[in-house]
C-alpha cells in the first residue's frame, strides 16, 4: 500500500506543469475553458480584460478620467441610453467594453462574445486534479471537520451536496439513516466542492445534455432549439463522452506503448543536440575565417590608400618647398637691386651696355615672379576621399548564402497604417520558407539611421503596434529556411496618423432618418436609400423642389485632446459632407422645424454656403467639406478662388484630425497621409464626427487594425 501511495504521489507531481495557469504561472484557481480550449484562472481572465480595457481607453482618448471626451449629446432622447453596454453587436476591439484578448497559452485572440466571462465553462475536471495535487503535496496537512465544536477533529469524509467536511461523529449526526441526507454523495476529505450537474451558462436553469460538434462545447436543449446552436450538428452527451473517452484512452495507451520509442527518440535528440553544437562551432569558425579575409582585404586596401595619400602629400610639400626657396631668393636679391642702382651710375655707354644686359635678365625674372604668384600645388585632397557607400550597403545586407530562396515582396496595396500598422507580403517560394523576419524602424527628419526592430513571423502578414504618432516608418522583410535567410525586400515607407485613432460608430438614435438612410447592424456603414418618398412629394408640386441633407453623427463626443478617424466614401456617391460639428449646432440641425418641400427653403448645407464664404476667417462651431462624384471639393478661401485649385480627386480613404484644445480641424488623404485642407473651428462645446448625404451614396468607417481571431477548423 505504501508503495502504491508513493507511486501515486510521484505520478501526481509529474504533471505539475500541466496544472500551471499560463497567465499567473501558479496552480489553477477556478479554471475556465476558453474558446481555444485552453484553460485559465477566473481571476486571470478578469485581470486581462481590465488591463486591456484601460489600455484601449487610453488609445481612444488622451485621458480616461471623469473629464474624458467620451461624452454624448445631451438631448433628452439620448440621456437614458447607454450605447456601450447595450447588448447587440460587439464594438471593435478599441471600445471600453473589451471582450477580446490574447490567450496566454497560444497567443491567439479569443472572443468571449456578448456574455463575456459568464459564457465560459468552468473546468471542473482540471479543478479536481489540481485539488488532488494539492492534497498529495500537503499530505501532512489534515482537513478539519467544519461542524465540530472547538477544537475541531480531523475530517474523514466530505459531502459534495452539503459542500462541507465531517468527522465520523458529525457525519452521523448530520446525515442520519432514513433521511434524504443519508443519500448524499460523499468522498474523501477535500476542499474542492463542485456541482454534481453542469448548467448551461446561457440558460442558467437548464442542464447540459448535448454536445455541439461544430463549436466543440457542451450545450443544453434550448441552445439547440432556438439559440446560437440551432443550425449546428449536435450529439448526445453520452455519445460525446463515449467518443472522446475512447479517443483519449486510445491516445494514452498509444503513448504508454511507445515509451521505448520515446526514450530512443530522446537519445536521438541528445545526439542531434551534440551534433548541432559541433556544427554550430564549425559554422562560427568558418564565419570568423570569412570575416578575417574581409579584414585582410580591408587592411590591404587601407594601406594602399594611405600610401597613395602620403605620396601625394610628399610631392605637394616638395613643390611648396621649392617655391618657398625661390621666393626666399627674392629676399636675397636686395643686394642685386643695390648693384643695379650702382650700374645705373655708369656714364660710359659701352661699359654700361656690356654690364646691364645680363643684369636686366636677372631683374626681369624676379619681377615676373612677383607679378604672377601661383601656388605650386593644390591643398585639397578631394580626389582622395574613399567612396564606401556601395560597400557599406553591401556589408549591411551581409547574410548567409540564400541557397536559392527568393526575396519576399511587400504588398503595398494590402499594407496600411491606422491605429496600428498592417504589413502584408507574398513570397514566390512560400512553401520553401520556414519563417520570416519583419524589420521596421522610425525615420527621423534629419535622416538619422535608427536601429531596426525585428519581429519573427510564421505567416505572411503582421500587425505592428506601439508606433509613434505623425512619424515615417520603414518596413522590410526577409525569409528564413533553417539558418539560411534571403536578402531583405524593398523597403515600404508608411506615415502614421497625426493623433491617436478615435473609435466610434454611427449613432442610430440622434437625428437618424431611417426612411432615407440605411445603417448596417455593426453601425459602421451607412447608405442613402433611393428617395421614393421624395418622388412622391415631388409629384405634388409643379415648381422647384429642394431636397435636404440627411445627417448622421458619431455616437461619441470629444471635449479635449487630439483625435483622428478615417472613413471611405463610396465612388458612386452623389453628394456627401464630412467633418465635425458641435452639440448645439447639431441640436439646431436635427431638432429645428424645417420645410424641405417648400421651394423657398434653403438647407444649411455646411461649409460651402454663401454665408460661410462671407465670413471665412471667423471661427464656426462646425466644418464640413463636400465629397462626391469622385471629387474632393476644398471650400473657398480669399487666397484661392480658382475652381481648378479647389477640386481634387477623391481619396480612397479620408482622414479627419481634430485638435480640440487648439480649435483646429484638418482633412487628410489617408493613402499618402497628406493634409488636403485645414481651418479653425469653434470647440467651445462638445464636438462630434458629422456626416450628411444627399442622393445615392455610402460611407464606411475604417476598421481599426487588430490581430485576427483564431479560426477553428479541427473536427471533434
Amino acid at each position: 500500500m505504501e508503495g502504491d501511495a508513493s507511486d501515486s504521489l510521484v505520478s501526481i507531481k509529474n504533471i505539475e506543469r500541466e496544472l500551471i495557469c499560463p497567465a499567473c504561472k501558479e496552480l489553477f484557481t477556478h479554471p475556465l475553458i476558453l474558446p481555444c480550449q485552453h484553460s485559465i484562472c477566473h481571476k486571470c481572465v478578469k485581470e486581462l480584460l481590465l488591463t486591456l480595457d484601460d489600455s484601449f481607453n487610453e488609445v481612444g482618448s488622451d485621458n480616461s478620467n471623469q473629464s474624458s471626451p467620451r461624452l454624448r449629446l445631451s438631448s433628452p432622447s439620448m440621456d437614458k441610453i447607454d450605447r456601450i453596454s447595450r447588448p447587440g453587436w460587439k464594438r471593435n476591439s478599441l471600445t471600453p467594453k473589451t471582450t477580446t484578448f490574447p490567450c496566454p497559452g497560444c497567443e491567439h485572440n479569443v472572443d468571449l462574445g456578448e456574455r463575456g466571462i459568464n459564457g465560459l465553462f468552468r473546468n471542473f475536471t482540471l479543478e479536481t486534479i489540481v485539488e488532488r495535487y494539492r492534497q498529495a503535496a500537503r499530505a501532512a496537512t489534515a482537513i478539519m471537520c467544519d461542524l465540530c465544536k472547538p477544537p475541531p477533529q480531523e475530517s474523514t469524509k466530505s459531502c459534495m451536496d452539503c459542500s462541507a467536511s465531517y468527522c465520523n461523529e458529525c457525519f452521523k449526526i448530520y446525515h442520519p439513516w432514513g433521511t434524504v441526507k443519508a443519500q448524499h454523495e460523499y468522498v474523501g476529505p477535500t476542499t474542492n466542492f463542485r456541482p454534481k450537474i453542469l448548467m448551461c451558462p446561457e440558460h442558467e436553469t437548464e442542464r447540459i445534455n448535448m454536445y455541439c460538434e461544430l463549436c466543440r462545447r457542451p450545450v443544453c436543449h434550448l441552445c439547440k432549439l432556438g439559440g446560437n446552436h440551432s443550425n449546428h450538428r449536435v450529439t448526445t452527451m453520452s455519445t460525446a463522452y463515449k467518443t472522446l473517452k475512447e479517443k483519449l484512452s486510445k491516445d494514452i495507451d498509444y503513448l504508454i506503448g511507445k515509451e521505448g520509442q520515446v526514450k530512443s527518440q530522446i537519445s536521438e535528440l541528445n545526439l542531434l543536440m551534440k551534433e548541432t553544437e559541433c556544427n554550430g562551432e564549425r559554422a562560427k569558425e568558418e564565419a570568423i575565417t570569412h570575416f578575417e579575409k574581409l579584414f585582410e582585404i580591408l587592411e590591404e586596401r587601407k594601406s594602399s590608400v594611405l600610401r597613395a595619400i602620403d605620396a601625394s602629400k610628399k610631392l605637394r610639400l616638395d613643390k611648396f618647398q621649392t617655391q618657398v626657396e625661390e621666393y626666399q631668393g627674392l629676399l636675397e636679391n636686395n643686394g642685386l637691386v643695390g648693384y643695379a642702382q650702382e650700374v645705373l651710375k655708369e656714364t660710359d655707354q659701352s661699359c654700361f651696355v656690356q654690364t646691364a644686359k645680363q643684369l636686366h635678365l636677372r631683374i626681369h625674372k624676379a619681377t615676373e615672379s612677383l607679378k604672377s604668384f601661383r601656388p605650386a600645388a593644390q591643398t585639397s585632397f578631394e580626389d582622395y576621399v574613399v567612396n564606401t557607400s556601395k560597400q557599406t550597403e553591401l556589408l549591411g545586407e551581409l547574410s548567409f548564402f540564400s541557397s536559392g530562396i527568393d526575396v519576399p515582396e511587400i504588398n503595398e496595396d494590402q499594407s496600411k497604417v491606422y491605429n496600428n500598422a498592417l504589413i502584408n507580403w507574398h513570397h514566390p517560394e512560400k512553401d520553401k520558407a520556414d519563417s520570416y523576419v519583419l524589420e521596421y524602424r522610425k525615420i527621423n527628419k534629419d535622416e538619422e539611421m535608427m536601429p531596426w526592430n525585428e519581429i519573427e513571423v510564421c505567416g505572411t502578414s503582421k500587425v505592428v503596434s506601439d508606433l509613434e504618432e505623425n512619424c515615417h516608418y520603414a518596413f522590410r522583410v526577409r525569409a528564413y529556411k533553417g539558418s539560411i535567410c534571403s536578402p531583405c525586400s524593398r523597403e515600404l515607407i508608411l506615415h502614421t496618423p497625426p493623433a491617436p485613432v478615435f473609435s466610434f460608430l454611427f449613432d442610430e438614435k440622434c437625428g437618424y432618418n431611417n426612411e432615407h438612410l440605411l445603417l448596417n447592424l455593426k453601425r459602421d456603414r451607412v447608405e442613402s436609400r433611393a428617395g421614393f418618398n421624395i418622388l412622391l412629394a415631388a409629384e405634388r408640386i409643379q415648381v422647384g423642389y429642394y431636397t435636404s441633407l440627411d445627417y448622421i453623427i458619431g455616437d461619441i463626443g470629444i471635449t479635449k485632446g487630439k483625435h483622428f478617424w478615417a472613413f471611405r466614401v463610396e465612388p458612386y456617391s452623389y453628394l456627401v459632407k464630412v467633418g465635425v460639428a458641435s452639440s448645439d449646432k447639431l441640436q439646431e440641425w436635427l431638432h429645428s422645424p424645417r420645410d424641405a418641400v417648400s421651394p423657398r427653403y434653403e438647407q444649411d448645407s455646411g461649409h460651402d454656403s454663401g454665408s460661410e464664404d462671407a465670413c471665412f476667417d471667423s471661427s464656426q462651431p462646425f466644418t464640413l467639406v463636400t465629397v462626391g462624384m469622385k471629387k474632393f471639393f476644398i471650400p473657398k478661401s480669399p487666397t484661392s478662388n480658382e475652381p481648378e485649385n479647389r477640386v481634387l480627386p477623391m481619396p480612397t480613404s479620408i482622414g479627419i484630425f481634430l485638435d480640440y484644445d487648439k480649435g483646429r480641424v484638418s482633412f487628410y488623404d489617408m493613402d499618402h497621409m497628406k493634409c488636403l485642407y485645414e481651418r479653425q473651428v469653434d470647440c467651445s462645446h462638445t464636438m462630434y464626427p458629422a456626416f450628411a448625404l444627399m442622393g445615392s451614396g455610402g460611407i464606411q468607417l475604417e476598421e481599426p487594425i487588430t490581430a485576427k481571431y483564431l479560426d477553428y477548423h479541427e473536427d471533434m
